[in-house]
């Protein structure tokens, strides 16, 4: 048995480990010990915890939150967590990637997402926050920027990360766009010119009642 179980311990991954109590796996009560496979989904209710154990690494779901399992990065949509990792575990929440610095040496961060802001704590050793932002929608290009929570230290940041779209303000598009181009304005000024001309012609000859026939 052991050697069969083994092989499809490390297909799957990572173990979730609770007291089966409150802890829901793609929506389903969890026994105290599950493999957990790409795109599981980990909830934990109110007073229950969880913690996912992958190779080098271990994560503690505190109570009420969600996590996402997936292959070097645990996504959080909600609640917080506590990360210990020797192999560079990530935690990815909305636009922001949370990735140790000295990814093989342990590090020790929490991350919490609580009415929209991330908060990240550096327990042991240095951690970066990447942070994906999309400007310039015109040509679809994506920015990252990266900032470093030194040990000790706490960050906090906008879970959404401020990803406007792109609003032009100059000859982008519309009708007012046409009219920016050169050609439009010497077009412009050719018909302002044969209008001109119109008027000035028919002065020799005006339109009257007195005009004999």
């Amino acid at each position: 048995m052991l050697v069969v179980s083994l092989p499809a311990q490390e297909a799957a991954g990572a173990m979730l480990r609770s007291d089966g109590v409150g802890v829901l796996v793609n929506k389903n009560p969890a026994p105290t010990s599950i493999a957990l496979y790409r795109s599981d989904l980990v909830e934990t209710e109110k007073t229950a915890v969880a913690r996912i154990e992958v190779a080098g690494s271990s994560a503690d779901l505190n109570p009420e939150s969600m996590v996402e399992f997936d292959v070097g990065e645990l996504v959080l949509d909600h609640g917080s967590l506590s990360v210990n990792t020797s192999r560079g575990l990530r935690v990815r929440v909305g636009c922001l990637t949370v990735t140790p610095v000295r990814e093989a040496e342990w590090t020790h961060y929490e991350v919490a997402d609580v009415d929209g802001k991330v908060t990240v704590s550096a327990q042991k050793n240095d951690v970066y926050i990447d942070e994906r932002s999309n400007k310039v929608q015109d040509t679809k290009r994506e920015e990252k920027s990266r900032s470093i929570v030194h040990e000790t230290e706490q960050k906090t940041r906008d879970e959404k990360c401020g990803a406007g779209v792109y609003q032009p303000t100059h000859g982008v598009g519309g009708p007012s766009a046409i009219l920016n181009t050169r050609w439009a304005q010497i077009g412009g000024i050719g018909a302002v010119g044969v209008i001109t001309c119109w008027a000035l012609c028919r002065h020799e000859d005006p339109i009257s009642p007195a005009r004999p026939n």
